[in-house]
Order: C-alpha cells, then sequence, then structure tokens
C-alpha cells in the first residue's frame, strides 16, 4: 500500500474525509475507489459513496477476498445510514465471517457492530443481543466504540433496563470524548436525553401524570396490573398479555383499566370501542362476545365481572392497576417514532422493522404527509422518508421490540 493510500486511510479515520480526498480523488484504481466510496459517505453523499465502493469491489481482483469484505462492511454502512435494512445484513454476516477468518479484527468487530444496530433498527432484541455479545470490542476503533456502546444502550432501553442503559451511556460519552469528533459527542448527549425526559403518562382520571423510562421501569416491576398502551400489552408480575394484533380487545382492556376501581357502562364501552354512537341489540350482542373473548385473553392476570350497568375489571393477585400511554397519542405514532432519528427511511425498511406490510405503512404516511408530519424526497424505489423534530414527543416505548418478559 503507498504512502498516500496510507495518509488518506488515516485522514478517515479521524473523521477528515476532505484530507483524504486530496490524496485519492483522482485516482481510480481499486484501494483509492474505496477509500472514496468511504469519504463520499462522511460527507453526505451516499449514492455516489455506493457507487464507488460497488466499483472497487470490482476493481478488486477473485484473490482479493478480504479487500472486497472491506468494502461490504462500508457498503452496509451506507445501508444503515439510508435505511437499506432488507439485504444488507446477510451479505454482512458472510463478510464479518471472511474478516474473522483472515484474521482483521478491527474490521470483523465493526460488521458485528453494524449487524447488531441493524437488528436493534427493526425491534430484533435477541439477536442483537447475541450479536453484541460476540462483538470484540477492544479491537473497534474509539469512533466505533461510541457506536457499540450506544447499541448496548439501545438494547437496555427497550428491555427497560435502564440502570444498564445509563452505564452504557457514560461509557459512549468517555469515547467519544476521546475521539474528539462533535458529531459523536452530540449523538450521545441525545441518546442520554432520552433516559431523562417523560416517556409515558399514568392515564386515567385524577392520576393522570408523565413518567420517565426509570419510573416506568419500576412500575413494570411492581406488584401492579398494567394496561400498557404504548406495547399494547396487558401486564402483572412477569406475565404478559399481547393484544397489539387484536384493538378490540386492547380499547376494551383499557377502558376497564382507566375507570378502575370503578365499573364502565355498557354504553361508554360500545362508543370507545366501537364508534357505535346509538346502541342497538346487535352491538350488545357483539359487547358480549368481545368482553367474553378478554375474559379469555386476560385469564391469566384478571377478570372481567358484569356489574348492573356495565363491566369491572378484577385483577387476581394485587389491588392495584395503572395503565401507562404515550405522552402524546396521535395516529400512526409508530411510524413518527422511527422517523424521529432523524434520519431518511423508505417505505420498504419502515415495513420491515414495523413487522407489516409495505402497503399498510404507506397509507400511513400518505395521511401523516397530507397532515405536514412527514415530508418525502426523491421519487419510485428512491423515495425517502422523513419527519421533523416534534418537540414533546418522546417516542422511546412505540419503538418495535418484544415487551418485558414477552
Amino acid at each position: 500500500m503507498d504512502s498516500l493510500i496510507t495518509a488518506a486511510a488515516r485522514a478517515l479515520a479521524m473523521g477528515d474525509p476532505l484530507g483524504a480526498l486530496n490524496r485519492v480523488a483522482l485516482r481510480g484504481d481499486a484501494p483509492a475507489l474505496a477509500l472514496r466510496g468511504i469519504a463520499m459517505a462522511q460527507l453526505g453523499d451516499l449514492a455516489r459513496a455506493r457507487e464507488l465502493l460497488r466499483e472497487a469491489g470490482r476493481a478488486f481482483g477473485p484473490g482479493e477476498t478480504l479487500s472486497r469484505a472491506r468494502c461490504t462492511v462500508a457498503e452496509a454502512e451506507i445501508a444503515l445510514v439510508s435505511r437499506d435494512l432488507g439485504r444488507a445484513p446477510a451479505a454482512l454476516g458472510a463478510a464479518r465471517t471472511t474478516l474473522e477468518r483472515a484474521g482483521d479484527r478491527a474490521n470483523a468487530a465493526h460488521a458485528g457492530y453494524l449487524q447488531a444496530r441493524m437488528l436493534l433498527l427493526v425491534g430484533r432484541l435477541d439477536d442483537a443481543e447475541r450479536v453484541a455479545a460476540g462483538i470484540d470490542a477492544t479491537a473497534l476503533p474509539p469512533a466505533a466504540v461510541v457506536g457499540y456502546e450506544l447499541v448496548a444502550a439501545g438494547i437496555a432501553t427497550r428491555r427497560l433496563r435502564i440502570r444498564d442503559a445509563g452505564a452504557a451511556v457514560a461509557r459512549a460519552r468517555l469515547a467519544a470524548e476521546r475521539t474528539g469528533i462533535a458529531s459523536l459527542t452530540a449523538e450521545v448527549e441525545d441518546a442520554a436525553r432520552l433516559l431523562d425526559v417523560p416517556a409515558a403518562r399514568l392515564a386515567g382520571g385524577s392520576r393522570d401524570r408523565l413518567l420517565t423510562l426509570e419510573e416506568v421501569e419500576a412500575l413494570l416491576a411492581s406488584d401492579a396490573l398494567v394496561v400498557d398502551a404504548c406495547r399494547h400489552t396487558v401486564r402483572h408480575a412477569g406475565t404478559t398479555v399481547p393484544l397489539a394484533t387484536r384493538p378490540v380487545l386492547f380499547a376494551l382492556a383499557r377502558a376497564l383499566g382507566e375507570a378502575w376501581p370503578a365499573d364502565v357502562s355498557r354504553e361508554a364501552l360500545l362508543a370507545g370501542a366501537f364508534g357505535a354512537r346509538h346502541a342497538d341489540e346487535s352491538h350488545r350482542a357483539r359487547l358480549r362476545v368481545e368482553i367474553g373473548r378478554l375474559r379469555s385473553a386476560l385469564l391469566p392476570v384478571a377478570g372481567v365481572d358484569a356489574t348492573r350497568r356495565g363491566f369491572v375489571l378484577a385483577p387476581r393477585r394485587t389491588d392495584k392497576i395503572a395503565v401507562i400511554a404515550p405522552p402524546v397519542e396521535q395516529s400512526h405514532g409508530t411510524v413518527l417514532a422511527l422517523l424521529a432519528d432523524g434520519e431518511a427511511w423508505s417505505s420498504s425498511a419502515l415495513a420491515l422493522a414495523l413487522g407489516t406490510s409495505q402497503r399498510t405503512v404507506q397509507r400511513a404516511l400518505d395521511a401523516l404527509a397530507a397532515a405536514g408530519k412527514v415530508q418525502a424526497v426523491g421519487r419510485g424505489r428512491a423515495r425517502r422518508w422523513s419527519a421533523p423534530t416534534l418537540p414533546g414527543f418522546p417516542t422511546t416505548l412505540l419503538l418495535p421490540a418484544m415487551p418485558p418478559g414477552g
């Protein structure tokens, strides 16, 4: 490797893409193309960066598998930033194996970090944690250590292990200070703020108040029966009843939880769960059917008793019921939660992260765009969606993840 390539690589490692381009901008050999691609990625021109890295991958000979694997890792990092999450993980896993076999510990660890971060984005926490546990963090360059610790913080946050998340953020802050890169320090401070801002709301009459993530963790660890309107579950003593795919049952459970210890009239339940303005016998029959289904679903944690005017929730082994909801409730909140990271997402990546169809996501995006809450850039397959910063709309509990104990 010649001196210009070495100097350009050193400049990129120090976060100086312009310095790197000054050395290799006019060269067309494979190593120079790869470094130019990384530099363009650092400057934000992701489309050109992807082209250069693909050219570099083709320019390296068939025997240069190590260099091609490094190009694959760089492409995967671009895919992560541009939220092109569909194809990258498989290619990245193969590249990581190649790097490990060749003894390139630093790039192998970086590939593992990228894998873990992609898995975290789509809510596959078990897989993300497994991959992160297998990373040799001592082999990572200082800038990548920041990202690695933020992945650990993200996993802990979504599992509501807030003390672990705080410790990971503290380690990330120290690593960011060692790099001297301002953008990394800002990213760490954003992650730290998420641990302190209100992340949920204790709903129900006079009990209504905002909760931090630490307070949510304490509430879920208590002996209270918790109706969680962020994850659409009912939870008690380590038992979780998921109702995300049964919106009518969850609407009934939430109404009963917010009114507890009082009952809720049949008319109020019909209006809240079914939108029925004028209840007739068919509505009442449907309510009886859905209440029966709710009783069956909640059997491990609570009962639903009939009263003279309606129904009341009857917890089995506690005298406390709490309902938590997002601080700000609005339609398509989970889509906004993903877009709130400031990156531009494709509709296919959003569908992958949310575990739903692309058409469902597209309808949500169209509705949000009509309301001025999201904006699109590009056309066709290159179209990306982003959202302006939404002050007062913390979204951590709306991000894809299995509920604690689920």
